[in-house]
């Protein structure tokens, strides 16, 4: 199995690469910026087939490589069902503050306990509402890729018009920190003391929720 982390673009977005080397098949989650080079770094990993383009949500910072990676490989998007309709509608003045092309429209809605498959590997969608209607969080083996939920000691932001403190903080307690302890957590952006964290750290040590 391949799991591999990279920070893309200008907005410390990070994005992951999973895949399955029997298959050489693989997904990018919020591959946001850098196309070419995260592609590259595929085949470097001998995964040939992008079989999908997974968005955490649909925040303009995080769906911005949609459009490229899409064209480059056919590979499908996907999104909870709860953020679809947002993907394809960032205001102009978004995309054009962060200099992005905009999204196609998702290939594949999800919902809560799905799961989306390459090769043998299997992510489960986890739906973490709060910092968007449709966030989700992925749990794969004893990791989970929380997106804009759950940062290396913080969390997302909840003063945008669909976002919600309550809503989010709930998300955090009753998905994710009830998952076990030395799972290690894989955030959305590059805004932590390191990379990733474990569901204990966090619990233990966030300020913003604590366990």
């Amino acid at each position: 199995m391949v799991v591999k982390q990279y920070e893309v673009g200008n907005f410390a977005v990070f994005c992951y690469l999973i895949g399955d080397e029997e298959s050489r098949e693989g997904l990018f989650i919020d591959p946001a910026d850098d196309a070419k080079k995260l592609l590259a770094e595929a085949k470097s990993h001998g995964l040939d087939k992008i079989k999908y383009i997974v968005n955490t949500h649909s925040h303009v910072d995080h769906i911005m490589g949609n459009a490229e990676m899409a064209k480059i490989t056919g590979a499908k998007i996907v999104i909870h069902e709860k953020d679809a309709r947002d993907l394809v509608r960032v205001p102009p003045y978004l995309i054009e503050m962060f200099g992005a092309t905009p999204s196609p429209q998702a290939d594949i809605l999800v919902k809560e306990d799905d799961a989306i498959q390459v090769g043998h590997i299997k992510l489960k969608v986890i739906h973490t509402p709060g910092h968007s209607p449709g966030g989700m969080s992925l749990y794969l083996d004893g990791m989970v890729f929380t997106g804009d939920t759950l940062f290396v000691g913080s969390v997302g932001r909840t003063d945008f018009p669909e976002s919600s403190w309550d809503v989010l903080e709930a998300s955090i307690r009753q998905k994710l920190y009830v998952l076990p302890g030395e799972t290690k957590v894989f955030p959305g952006h590059n805004y932590g003391s390191a990379p990733s964290s474990t569901i204990q750290n966090e619990k233990r040590y966030n300020p913003f929720v604590r366990g």
